[in-house]
């Protein structure tokens, strides 16, 4: 190694540890930082994640987050996303069925509630929720759910109305979830039947019913490291504090069906950045962890993320909670209870 190779590693661990000293102590870090950040080496990587977990520490403790979701009704959706399962646009034999009964979805919570969830989210397939019928089954059952299984109830149900969102409020509903999927700039590759904009309206109109949003999105589908970088600063200038970070499960049929898969370490030095980009957020891995970090699932709850969606997902299927539970307790950290 050269002298200019030992200066260019010098200086990358020198930076990594003074950014994180520097948001420990209230320092918000510029685009520029966080992207110095998301190409740090694979060599110092684990570094990265133990800076990312010392921030994780001093402003969220222990405590790691449970979730579930329900796919409540699945299919047919009239949305072109190029990743989704569920798309009426593409053939993947996703499964097509309307509304589940109230019975099935409040099943559905208690297994949740026994896997260890502190929150279930409700998912229906589709643009909003202009079926008024089904509309009021969601609200009954939002409400059968936070009274008898006691556990927190959110949901994600497309482009709701100022009154809808309302009465979701009033019904015990304590987050809405709406994923921006990607950065802004690169929304228009993945989408072009609803925009960034319309992912916004929805997430204003929850804020402005009183609700806390759930938003984050998916990494693989074909964007920049950089773009990764933006995608977090926008949900920062949306005052988002509970993020999932999914990573693309390839389904067959759909157009990115044939993505190149991330490297595990790629993808643990994203959900690091986004800790240092949103020090104070609730962020967990979501769906396609099983598949893309593999051995690794550990290094990403110790390096800088504090939740964990657990069970199945919209379309495939998850490990076994008891494993998730078992890796938490072999880590040393707590589970988080329900604010019923």
């Amino acid at each position: 190694m050269n002298r200019e190779e030992t200066y260019k590693m010098e200086v990358g661990y020198h930076q990594i540890i003074e950014l994180a000293e520097k948001v420990i102590d209230g320092y918000t870090i510029s685009p520029k930082e966080a992207i110095d950040l998301i190409n740090t080496s694979d060599k110092d990587t684990m570094l990265l994640l133990a800076m990312a977990d010392k921030i994780r520490q001093k402003f969220s403790g222990e405590g790691v987050d449970f979730c579930a979701i329900i796919n409540a009704r699945s299919g047919h959706c009239p949305e072109d996303c190029k990743f989704c399962a569920q798309s009426g646009w593409w053939k993947t034999g996703a499964n097509v069925y309307k509304l589940l009964s109230e019975n099935e979805i409040i099943a559905a919570a208690y297994k949740a509630k026994q896997a260890g969830a502190v929150r279930f989210s409700i998912v229906t397939s589709g643009r909003n929720q202009d079926n008024q019928n089904e509309f009021e089954e969601i609200i009954r059952v939002v409400k059968r759910i936070k009274e008898e299984v006691k556990i927190e109830v959110c949901c994600s149900l497309g482009l709701i109305t100022k009154t809808q969102a309302i009465r979701l409020k009033e019904a015990g509903i304590t987050r809405v979830h709406c994923n921006i999927e990607t950065a802004p700039s690169y929304f228009p590759s993945i989408c072009t039947t609803h925009t960034m904009e319309d992912k916004e309206h929805i997430i204003r109109t929850a804020q402005r019913a009183g609700i806390r949003v759930c938003s984050g999105g998916i990494l693989g589908l074909g964007e920049s490291k950089e773009q990764r970088v933006e995608m977090a600063f926008k949900l920062k200038e949306l005052h988002i504090d509970s993020i999932p970070l999914n990573i693309l499960n390839p389904i067959k049929g759909t157009p990115f069906s044939q993505n190149k898969s991330l490297s595990p370490l790629e993808i643990l030095r994203t959900f690091a950045v986004f800790r240092f980009i949103l020090p104070k957020a609730l962020i967990r891995t979501a769906g396609g962890r099983e598949v893309n970090l593999r051995s690794l699932q550990a290094l990403a709850i110790n390096g800088g993320l504090n939740g964990i969606m657990v069970g199945g997902y919209l379309t495939t299927g998850g490990r076994n909670p008891v494993l998730d539970k078992q890796m938490i307790a072999d880590l040393g950290r707590t589970f988080t209870t329900p604010k019923i």
